[in-house]
């Protein structure tokens, strides 16, 4: 009797510790929820980034995403069993210290099958460097979660097949490009935290930029404020400690460098929002920047009743005809059911350059579109710096929500607005890189008043179908 009385009370004990492992269960579970932790979750791209400063919660992604996948119980994804994958660290003592750290945390003991370790006992594995932890899958079998430095060298990063690489911290290049090959065979995933301190490295324009317009890539930016668990007084107590260069990095996770942004007012989760069926009553003007064997950027604009404007939808190429051009331009007004005039013609502004004739072109960019069906009126105002404080204005006015709005297929807009930046001496112009769709978007929106009125008295059904759009807009930014 006694010993089974034993038994009962050794069970209980077990049942104790595990319950009070539970850290996965109560990640995000309370009143208090980290929004931008649950939209990282929830996201399901296969390049994922979190750019984060410190104590933004950035980290706990990574670590509880790891282990979701290796225990196969991820809430928002199609579930895989034994599954295999990285957490990568910058060094073997940040892993111990950072990420081997959090992922132990959120993993309870009885769900670890084994332990093999580079250093140290595995009865023990936090005071150690962990080479790989064999873990329970929901499925019956084993997943693995190695570790790796970056300090091993690309190749040590050789060879295997993995479901998904966790970058604890920004990698260097050649180890990423690895590490993109080892999850092809499984369409697995990669995930990166990181705070940016390296300044615009090649994560900034294959990641925030997405230079590639990679259908798979996501980012968010996490700060201190994101984080509904860090205390008020923590936050200030911080903020006091750090310079406003180091804040920009340390708390708002924002990429650096000498030469600052021109339009910093842009905001993705403000100023991008998804495409709507746009009233044919808001159809306003076409505004095209030239290029041949640059691209040719091409968007199209439509103003509200109150004067807020929307870029509906782009063309952006390199190295292509004006006759290819047109073309593609009339079949994206003809999706759009686009206006006409009384002669079947579009009409757009265009940079005054496109009147120019070269000594091998017989006719001008302009006559050349106008042969096309398009009408182009190149009598655009390019004053660089006054269009440059009127774009602020519609992106951020002194009072009132934004008069300007983007929708996310524009990528190549949205790209060149996150990356356009100043020449590096005082007075300088921004630099004249990757500039062609802000150059139109200047053009078009110095055609309109810096304070726009309402171009009209509403109707009762314009205020109605009004309200109605702001109502679907607000739903899908939330």
């Amino acid at each position: 009797m006694r010993e089974v009385i034993e038994r009962i009370l050794l069970i209980e004990a077990e049942q104790k510790r595990r319950a009070a492992n539970n850290f996965l269960g109560e990640y995000n579970a309370g009143e208090k929820k980290h929004l931008k932790q649950l939209a990282f979750h929830k996201c399901q791209k296969k390049n994922r980034w979190v750019f984060g400063g410190n104590r933004s919660g950035k980290t706990e992604c990574g670590a509880v995403e790891t282990v979701y996948f290796a225990r196969g119980n991820h809430p928002y994804r199609e579930n895989r069993k034994n599954t295999f994958g990285w957490v990568v660290s910058v060094s073997t003592q940040v892993q111990r210290d950072v990420a081997q750290a959090k992922v132990l945390h959120y993993l309870n003991p009885a769900w670890i099958a084994d332990i093999t370790m580079l250093s140290g006992k595995k009865e023990s594995p936090e005071y150690g460097v962990i080479d790989q932890i064999m873990v329970k899958n929901v499925f019956g079998g084993i997943s693995v979660i190695g570790f790796k430095s970056c300090d091993q060298g690309r190749e040590k990063f050789q060879g295997s097949s993995l479901d998904f690489v966790w970058f604890d911290e920004e990698p260097p290049k050649d180890i990423y490009e690895e590490c993109r090959m080892r999850v092809i065979d499984k369409n697995g995933d990669i995930f990166g935290t990181m705070t940016p301190l390296k300044g615009l490295t090649f994560i900034y324009d294959e990641i925030y930029l997405n230079s590639g317009n990679s259908p798979e890539i996501w980012c968010e930016f996490m700060e201190w404020a994101d984080n509904p668990y860090l205390p008020e007084e923590e936050i200030k107590s911080l903020t006091e400690t750090l310079s406003a260069d180091q804040l920009e990095s340390r708390r708002y996770g924002r990429f650096k460098s000498n030469c600052g942004l021109v339009y910093p007012e842009f905001d993705e989760n403000i100023h991008v929002i998804e495409p709507f069926c746009v009233p044919a009553d808001w159809y306003d003007t076409i505004s095209i920047d030239p290029g041949l064997k640059n691209p040719l950027s091409c968007h199209w604009y439509a103003v509200d009743f109150d004067g807020t404007v929307y870029v509906i939808a782009e063309h952006f190429e390199a190295e292509r005809t004006v006759a290819y051009h047109a073309e593609k331009i009339k079949g994206i007004c003809a999706a759009l059911n686009w206006k006409k005039d009384g002669g079947g013609r579009i009409s757009a502004l265009i940079d005054s350059a496109a009147n120019q004739k070269t000594l091998s072109a017989i006719r001008s960019v302009s006559e050349l579109f106008c042969e096309q069906g398009i009408i182009v009126n190149p009598n655009v105002n390019k004053d660089l710096f006054s269009g440059i404080e009127r774009v602020k204005q519609y992106l951020k006015p002194a009072s009132g929500p934004p008069r300007l709005y983007i929708f996310s297929n524009c990528v190549n807009l949205i790209r060149e607005l996150k990356s356009y930046r100043w020449g590096e001496g005082e007075g300088d112009a921004p630099k004249k890189v990757d500039d062609h769709a802000l150059d139109e978007l200047r053009y078009y929106i110095m055609t309109k008043p810096e304070n726009s009125a309402p171009k009209k008295q509403k109707t009762i059904i314009e205020k109605d179908k009004e309200r109605l759009f702001r109502m679907i807009l607000n739903e899908r930014k939330r």
